[in-house]
């Protein structure tokens, strides 16, 4: 699917939902600060793009789960980032479906329910983020396996800048053993000069 495999594709879906929800969320506590419809509003259809992208996320991250390459760890890992990432689905397209219905309608009271459930939503979400951050970072999963061991070689190896040897050629390091420059140096400089003569009948002296 234009190069993507199911985890490249749900890691491409997951950024903008999420920050959609996030906003979403931002709006309607600015609007409940502010009294401004106009703020509602955004985040109203804000919420409604969240919650369909959020979908989209959710089924990719289904289909994902079949095509990586896990243990027990990142298995429990990625159980709980399931769970957590349909709980906040479930809430924001209840949100998203409810407002659709009473956006209209809504008193103050009822308002104030939608907003603290959408609070809660945004609760769930960060968990969600949270434990797909460490399905990446602490498990390396979605990596193919031949590629993490190739790049745990090149880690082995280490970093190399070029021209970095021969900076270290020219510049001894700070604390160098003397003995090992000075005998050249010190032949160097108490080498006659070349060329050095006197002229006939110039008196001896010391040089």
């Amino acid at each position: 699917m234009l190069g993507y495999d199911w985890p490249r594709l749900h890691a491409a879906l997951n950024d903008l939902p999420a920050a959609l929800l996030l906003v979403a969320v931002l709006f309607d506590l600015a609007s409940a600060v502010t009294r401004r419809a106009s703020l509602r509003t955004a985040g109203f259809w804000t919420l409604v793009a969240g919650a369909a992208g959020a979908a989209l996320a959710v089924v990719s991250g289904l289909e994902a789960e079949d095509h990586i390459a896990h243990g027990e760890a990142v298995h429990r890992a990625m159980e709980t980032h399931e769970e957590l990432a349909l709980i906040t689905l479930g809430v924001f397209v209840v949100l998203a479906l409810w407002r659709i219905v009473r956006e209209r309608r809504m008193g103050s009271t009822e308002r104030a329910v939608v907003l603290a459930a959408s609070v809660g939503g945004l609760m769930a979400l960060l968990a969600t983020a949270v434990y797909g951050g460490k399905l990446v970072f602490d498990h390396a999963a979605g990596i193919p396996t031949e590629v993490l061991q190739a790049e745990m070689h090149e880690r082995a190896e280490g970093h190399h800048h070029d021209g970095g040897e021969g900076e270290a050629a020219a510049d001894p390091a700070p604390g160098a053993d003397s003995a090992a420059v000075g005998p050249a140096a010190t032949a160097t400089d108490s080498a006659p000069s070349a060329g050095h003569t006197h002229a006939p009948g110039t008196p001896p002296h010391k040089d």
